[in-house]
């Protein structure tokens, strides 16, 4: 029988930059570059600079919280702990919420890339298979997951080095002419924020990794580090062969660079590698998103059976068999380019409501600066996104305040 329980704390450094990463270096940046191309045009590099900077902020004050609060939860956590119950509540919704919907984005981009025109089924078929392997264990999970990176970091290079070697393919006379607004960099740093946001799942797992005071601190700012590393690396090396103006129409960007490189040979590879960095983005999507709906139901939050963990597995099973059945649905229905827009903008609030906490632990203005700016870049990234995401999205938040609201009423 299932009962609730404290999570079993087995993931070192290595394990937690590794969870880092699988989030972090995936599907994003297979899919996020054309959508941020067409809004800052030859200003993309830029635009991931701006959204750089805003995730060290994040990840730096995600990283003080974690070491103060080292619990699963995050900025769940945090908010509630620091801000009040109304902050947490609101931190945990917008994640779960936002968070699910990059997990539908990612089930459907595994279907696009391995079975054209029956992604759907392929992206469900994905879901049932990854929660099947995170309700064996977190160590399990790690285990794939150290291979889906290493397979991703190995095509990402063979981009990088085709593409960088080839002639360019007329780049350069693809250029857009038309001057980018500064709205235009701001949204493109909200999409490629989508590729940024993986950071949050070490500090997700914060019950389950050994010293996590010492752990998640050292884990976030190295996953992220390696991170800008390689985008920088696939950005520079994209709009090299394709150009900003062939980027911003390209459909399947990093497979068309190396095609206009002239290692056309190299193509069904990338796709492959896609495919593989999409199946980890999601299954470290679904253990962060899971871990998430276990704090907020030990709560009662959300409903309470949710809360249970795993006599034998250690793992919050019921909370995953939910999450898993909500994407499920949603890849069975969703449209990804709005999944990413729709997750961007709740991601961005869950971090903006993480570095209001942050800002509270210590008084001093030197400390205060990096959550400052977190907060305000969040804020900005997330408003100027396109305005049926912000719609959607507000929305979305609103109805959790109400929720919350209704179960204070009843609590009473």
């Amino acid at each position: 029988m299932a009962e609730q329980g404290e999570l079993r704390r087995t993931l070192g450094v290595g394990d937690a930059v590794v969870v880092g990463l699988g989030s972090m270096v995936g599907a994003g940046i297979f899919t996020a570059l054309s959508p941020a191309a067409r809004a800052a045009g030859s200003g993309l590099l830029a635009a991931l600079a701006v959204a750089g900077v805003v995730a060290y902020c994040n990840a730096t004050s995600s990283a003080r919280l974690a070491a103060v609060y080292p619990a699963s939860g995050g900025t769940y956590v945090y908010g509630r702990e620091r801000l009040g119950e109304f902050w947490g509540h609101l931190a945990g919704w917008a994640f779960v919420v936002g968070k699910t919907a990059s997990c539908a984005a990612m089930a459907l981009t595994v279907g696009a890339y391995l079975w054209p025109g029956r992604e759907r089924a392929v992206a469900v078929a994905a879901v049932v298979a990854l929660t099947a392997l995170g309700y064996r264990g977190i160590s399990r999970s790690v285990r794939v997951t150290r291979v889906i990176v290493a397979v991703v970091l190995a095509v990402l290079a063979a981009v990088v080095v085709a593409c960088l070697g080839g002639d360019g393919g007329g780049a350069a006379g693809r250029e857009p002419g038309a001057a980018v607004t500064a709205g235009g960099y701001l949204e493109a740093a909200g999409l490629l924020f989508f590729a940024f946001a993986g950071y949050a799942r070490i500090a997700t797992l914060g019950e389950e990794v050994r010293d996590p005071a010492r752990t998640i601190p050292r884990a976030i700012p190295l996953a992220l580090g390696v991170t800008l590393v390689v985008y920088a690396a696939v950005a520079v090396a994209v709009l090299s062969a394709l150009g900003a103006g062939g980027l911003a129409e390209a459909g399947a960007p990093l497979v068309e660079a190396v095609r206009a490189a002239g290692a056309g040979w190299l193509a069904p590879v990338v796709r492959v590698g896609a495919a593989v960095a999409a199946l980890g983005s999601l299954l470290a999507l679904l253990l962060g998103v899971s871990r998430t709906t276990l704090a907020m139901a030990r709560d009662g939050h959300l409903p309470r059976p949710l809360a249970a963990v795993h006599p034998r597995f250690q793992v919050p099973h019921r909370a995953e068999l939910a999450v898993a059945a909500v994407v499920a649905v949603a890849a069975a229905t969703v449209d990804l380019r709005g999944a990413i827009g729709f997750s961007s903008f709740g991601v961005l609030l869950y971090y903006a409501i993480a570095n209001a906490s942050a800002w509270t632990l210590n008084r001093s203005a030197a400390a205060r600066v990096l959550p400052g700016a977190g907060l305000v870049g969040c804020l900005v990234l997330a408003f100027t996104l396109p305005a049926a995401s912000v719609a959607a999205g507000a929305g979305v938040v609103a109805v959790g305040a109400l929720i919350h609201a209704v179960r204070r009423t009843l609590v009473k």
